[in-house]
């Protein structure tokens, strides 16, 4: 049997939790894992299948976590290993699977090796990505590399009696070195930090960066400025080289030594569909993001478009597909798309409608627009520092959730929040929706019961489009139709599907679908 069909994740729905925004457990304004194992009755009543867990580990945290300075170590603001090992245990408990990020690009540079590495220690170093400079005296970077978070990828060193010495590669920010994966003893030692894990019960991994670890021989130019520019559309010769998949067929095999189907999901930025496909072979990772989902407009040729390269591409190597609209890093989608509240919650809806396995980040299910109004000097994003990168405006989407009507944090915590919650927040709060039929909570809640309800929701490969009129998308899966309008204005279905299950907004089930609606509807009396 083709180990990805009958795969628990092949239809699930899959809630990220942003630690630090989720909820705050002991009043310090920051989330941590307390908060979240709190909150795991409320993930449950949501319908979901499982939790994805940003990193928690010990950090100096100058990118929010992503530059780990202990892999098997929970840093002091989330809390201590028993709260991890509390949190998964809790989450099996109430039927929740647990996931959780790794991150094998690059360290901080707080980790010991790098510290190390930076003593001189050539054992250490080899571990890194350190190179001589070019120019006079080396004083400039090796190649033209730039770092996502703006400026080059190379940081000069010091030597120990004030001079300057070789560089070293970071993709990201400076206090994010680069691991040299060619390495026999960093590929021995992710494979410790996942068995590390595995043993202590979670699920799966989101593999952060999957499609950075393997460099070119030789570092060449890219030869072009701004490219960030090109991420996603263009080969790029520090990303997406194909000696990443043997590591990840060296993954598979250490999560096949498990029982309970743990999984893996690349963050693998790619030029198209065809190239994403690659990390899902049936021996490599489980899962990938579909990041050209995300990144298509309200628009139905094409969603149509993407949705079915999405398919397609996936179907010859068995992986299910992955649908996602909102994430930790990203403009939310009730903002990124336009339209507001009424579009968000029609495209949730044709999102949950999709074959495959859907990914929901924290707050979208309360209908959570992006904060635009952080002043600067509240700012986190470490991009938002630096020139020529990332537009540096994360923070938006990182905004503690809202849980209750009133507080200092809105039920976030007893301490305030680290990011600044704009004023009504609690009017979206958690507390204000539960129990109104029309709260964005309500549709969620609904939607992900009948998902669980109807086998035709998430399970198999393939949509059959029906006929519909000009900006709107309608497709039959077994005895269920999903038909959403893209547009504004109002548009004549040729015919009533048939009974109406749910829609995203105000509709009588007749043949006129208002503009930014999303209907689900049974038919053939399924």
């Amino acid at each position: 049997m083709n180990q990805h069909s009958a795969g628990w994740w092949r239809d699930a729905v899959i809630y990220q939790v942003y630690p630090r925004s989720f909820a705050d457990g002991n009043g310090d304004g920051m989330g941590d894992l307390v908060g979240v194992r709190r909150r795991l009755p409320y993930l449950r009543d949501l319908g979901v299948d499982a939790v994805w867990l940003s990193p928690f580990y010990a950090s100096p945290q100058a990118d929010a976590g992503y530059d780990v300075a202990d892999y098997r170590a929970i840093d002091p603001m989330f809390g201590e290993l028993a709260d991890a090992d509390r949190l998964i245990a809790d989450a099996h408990a109430l039927g929740l699977r647990v996931i959780v990020d790794v991150v094998p690009n690059h360290s901080s540079d707080r980790h010991e090796w790098f510290r190390r590495a930076l003593e001189g220690d050539p054992v250490a170093r080899a571990r890194y990505h350190f190179r001589a400079g070019r120019g006079t005296g080396g004083s400039e970077p090796p190649n033209d590399w730039e770092s996502i978070f703006g400026g080059p990828a190379w940081t000069r060193t010091k030597n120990a009696d004030g001079t300057h010495g070789d560089w070293y590669l970071h993709l990201f920010a400076p206090e994010q070195p680069d691991f040299n994966w060619e390495n026999p003893a960093v590929q021995d030692e992710f494979r410790s930090v996942l068995r590390f894990w595995l043993d202590k019960g979670v699920d799966g991994f989101r593999i952060d960066v999957a499609h950075g670890l393997v460099k070119p021989a030789g570092l060449p130019d890219v030869g072009t400025a701004q490219q960030l520019q090109l991420l996603g559309d263009e080969r790029l010769p520090f990303f997406d080289q194909d000696g990443v998949h043997e590591i990840y067929r060296d993954w598979r095999r250490v999560l096949e030594e498990y029982p309970g189907q743990r999984i893996g999901v690349a963050e693998a930025w790619t030029p198209g569909a065809d190239r994403t496909a690659l990390y899902v072979r049936e021996d490599e990772l489980h899962q990938a993001f579909n990041f050209h989902y995300l990144n298509t407009g309200w628009d139905a040729a094409a969603l149509r478009a993407v949705i079915d390269e999405a398919l397609d591409s996936l179907r010859p190597v068995g992986a299910p597909a992955t649908w996602v609209l909102s994430n930790h890093d990203v403009v939310r989608h009730r903002t990124r798309l336009g339209g507001g509240l009424p579009r968000a919650r029609a495209a949730t809806l044709l999102m949950l409608a999709l074959p495959g396995s859907a990914y929901v980040y924290q707050g979208e299910e309360l209908g959570l627009p992006e904060v635009t109004d952080i002043p600067d000097h509240a700012r986190q994003d470490p991009s938002f520092f630096r020139d020529a990168g990332q537009d540096g405006l994360r923070d938006g989407c990182r905004v503690p959730v809202p849980w209750e009507r009133t507080g200092s944090s809105y039920g976030f915590g007893d301490g305030g929040s680290w990011l600044p919650q704009p004023e009504g927040w609690g009017e979206l709060s958690v507390a204000a929706q539960t129990g109104d039929p029309d709260s964005t909570l309500e549709l969620y809640r609904t939607a992900l019961r009948l998902r669980r309800e109807r086998p035709e929701l998430g399970a198999g490969d393939a949509v059959e489009w029906l006929p519909a009129p000009e900006g709107v998308l309608a497709f039959r899966r077994g005895g269920f139709v999903c038909t959403a309008n893209t547009g504004e204005s109002a548009a004549l279905l040729d015919a009533v599907p048939g009974a109406l299950l749910l829609a995203s907004g105000p509709y009588d089930g007749g043949a006129e679908l208002p503009g930014d609606t999303t209907a689900w509807w049974s038919v053939d009396g399924a």
